[in-house]
C-alpha cells in the first residue's frame, strides 16, 4: 500500500515529479504516481481525492503549473497533508502556480516549496512520515548529515587547490 500520492496535472510536469519520487525512493517510502487533470477529467480527479485515504496515502504531493488548482482541490478533499509544487511556467515563470497554491482560503492548507522544488516536496513528505516512524527519522538524520558532509568536502578542496583550480 503506498503511503505517498504523487499527482500532476500533465506529463509536462514529469521532470520536476520524479524529483519527489527520487527522493521517496532513497528513502523507502512507497508512492502512487497519477496524471490527472482536474479542469479537464473532475470526475476522476474527485475519486482519486476521495479514495485517497481509503488507498492507505498519508501525504499528497501534486505539482500544477498555470491556475495550479490541483493542490488545493486535493487539500480541499483529502483530510491529510498536501504538498504543492508550484511548476515554472513559460508565461509567468511560475509565480502564478506558486501564488495560486500559497493562497488557499482558510481552513484548506497546502504546503508549498518552491517553484520546480520536487525534490524538497519528497523530503518534506519524508519528514511527515518520520513523525511516527523512528527508523524513517534516523534516515533524514542521515540524508541531512550526508548533506553536511558534502559542504565539507567541497571546501576542504577549495582550501586545496584554490579557486582559480576548483
Amino acid at each position: 500500500m503506498a503511503q505517498v500520492g504523487i499527482v500532476m496535472g500533465s506529463d509536462s510536469d514529469m521532470p520536476v515529479m520524479s524529483k519527489a519520487a527520487e527522493m521517496l525512493d532513497k528513502f523507502g517510502i512507497s508512492y502512487e504516481m497519477t496524471i490527472i487533470s482536474a479542469h479537464r477529467e473532475p470526475d476522476v480527479f474527485f475519486e482519486y481525492a476521495k479514495t485517497a485515504e481509503s488507498k492507505g496515502f498519508k501525504v499528497i504531493i501534486a505539482g500544477a503549473g498555470m491556475a495550479a488548482h490541483l493542490p488545493g482541490m486535493c487539500a480541499a478533499i483529502f483530510p491529510m497533508p498536501v504538498i504543492g509544487i508550484p511548476m515554472h511556467t513559460t508565461s509567468l515563470g511560475g509565480r502564478d502556480s506558486l501564488y495560486s497554491i500559497v493562497q488557499m482560503p482558510s481552513g484548506i492548507p497546502v504546503a508549498t516549496v518552491a517553484i520546480n522544488g520536487g525534490a524538497n516536496a519528497g523530503i518534506l513528505a519524508a519528514k511527515i512520515l518520520a513523525t511516527s516512524d523512528a527508523e524513517l527519522l534516523q534516515k533524514l538524520k542521515d540524508y541531512s548529515e550526508s548533506l553536511k558532509r558534502n559542504v565539507q568536502e567541497k571546501d576542504a578542496r577549495l582550501q586545496e587547490v584554490g579557486y582559480k583550480n576548483y
